[in-house]
């Protein structure tokens, strides 16, 4: 593989990244509306204390996936911008991606082909270990 072309797959995975992360937090903000409107449905038809439950719901859904896609946004973003910490971060990520089928997996070994190959790592100035 060329230095243009671990140029190309990096993009690719942190352009990747930002999209999963970006469908995730619109996933929470769609979630958080969808049971903030049942609950307001629920309290105009005499039922307030589900106004309450479904608020306590929505914002706990709201923040798990929010946790789980700030990660992958700022990793693609530094990736993009060839950060090193960037790189290791989306690495972690992509480990933890593999379990997320079908879609992550395919993301988690994709990104960790391209970002472990001796092109990539010289194209973040590390030096492989079979380099002199």
């Amino acid at each position: 593989m060329s230095r243009q072309d671990a140029e190309t797959h990096v993009k690719i995975v942190g352009w990747l990244h930002l999209l999963l992360s970006i469908l995730g937090l619109l996933l929470a903000t769609f979630l958080l509306l969808v049971f903030l409107v049942i609950g307001l449905l629920l309290a105009a038809a005499d039922e307030p204390e589900a106004l309450g439950v479904l608020a306590i719901i929505a914002i706990a859904i709201g923040f798990f996936l929010f946790l789980l896609s700030a990660p992958g946004l700022v990793g693609g973003i530094g990736l993009l911008k060839r950060q090193n910490w960037a790189r290791i971060l989306v690495l972690i990520l992509s480990v933890l991606q593999l379990f997320n089928v079908p879609f992550g997996t395919a993301l988690g070994v994709y990104s960790l082909w391209a970002l472990t190959r001796p092109e990539t790592m010289a194209l973040f100035g590390q030096r492989t270990g079979w380099q002199e």
